[in-house]
């Protein structure tokens, strides 16, 4: 089974990028969207042969998140009960497994949020422990966060900016040490894989990037992972596809 997950920078965007052709190409059998940034009806695209669900944020044009699945899931839950009116997490519940699809908050220029991330990290924690207490948990998307000096291409000069504060990468290692694997990491030790750029500079075409795009997994689903990926070459998006093979 092929999962993708992608920070689509607004949905209606990246179909005029041909997404759909990119959905053809790959054909996962499930796809996490982040930051779609519409409502559904806003969206006029379908998406043949696969069940949708959405996560839009209450103010328009902003946030939200989607999942197109192959499978029918047994139940939807979105938010986590607290911190939902921007649409940021959409879970679904499999026969053997928990997904999430996650939007982590940036914590914004000047740490002006990052009061609000610390909060966010702590609920969000708590939710992935406690459904798997349940069965094995799968989640993905854009965490916002690098977590390793490996994971950034310059990380002396990005200390304490959003996204590599000493707070938000030790939340990170929490949330791995609660009982999940980073996948990418876990198959993949070398340098230089990133999955969003700055778009100006050249970055993307420098590769002077940050890997904040993850699959993590419960650790009992380990014997179970065949293959961890990064797409950098599909273009569309200031964020480029991650997935995995299970």
């Amino acid at each position: 089974m092929k999962i993708i997950s992608w920070n689509v920078n607004g949905i209606r965007a990246v179909l005029g990028k041909n997404f759909a052709g990119f959905l053809r190409e790959q054909n996962p059998d499930i796809m996490c969207l982040q930051e779609t940034k519409a409502q559904r009806e806003q969206v006029g695209h379908s998406f043949a042969g696969y069940d949708e669900f959405w996560h839009a944020a209450e103010k328009k044009g902003y946030s939200g998140t989607a999942i197109l699945t192959r499978t029918k899931p047994l139940a939807e839950k979105r938010g986590l009960g607290k911190h939902d009116h921007e649409g940021r997490v959409l879970t679904l519940e499999f026969p053997d497994y928990f997904l999430i699809n996650v939007y982590t908050p940036n914590s914004q220029r000047g740490l002006l949020r990052l009061d609000y991330r610390m909060d966010w990290d702590k609920d969000f924690l708590a939710h992935v422990s406690r459904l798997d207490a349940l069965k094995p948990v799968i989640f993905c998307g854009d965490l916002n966060v690098a977590h390793k000096e490996i994971d950034i291409a310059n990380p002396e000069s990005n200390r304490r900016n959003p996204g590599f504060t000493d707070e938000e990468r030790r939340n990170f290692s929490r949330l791995l040490e609660a009982g999940f694997i980073d996948t990418f990491r876990e198959l993949n030790k070398e340098p230089h894989h990133y999955t969003w750029w700055l778009y100006m500079n050249n970055c993307r075409a420098r590769n002077i990037g940050w890997r904040i795009d993850y699959f993590c997994m419960s650790h009992r689903l380990r014997p179970h992972l065949k293959e961890a990926f990064i797409l950098p070459h599909v273009m569309g998006s200031d964020h480029c596809p991650v997935g995995i093979i299970i």
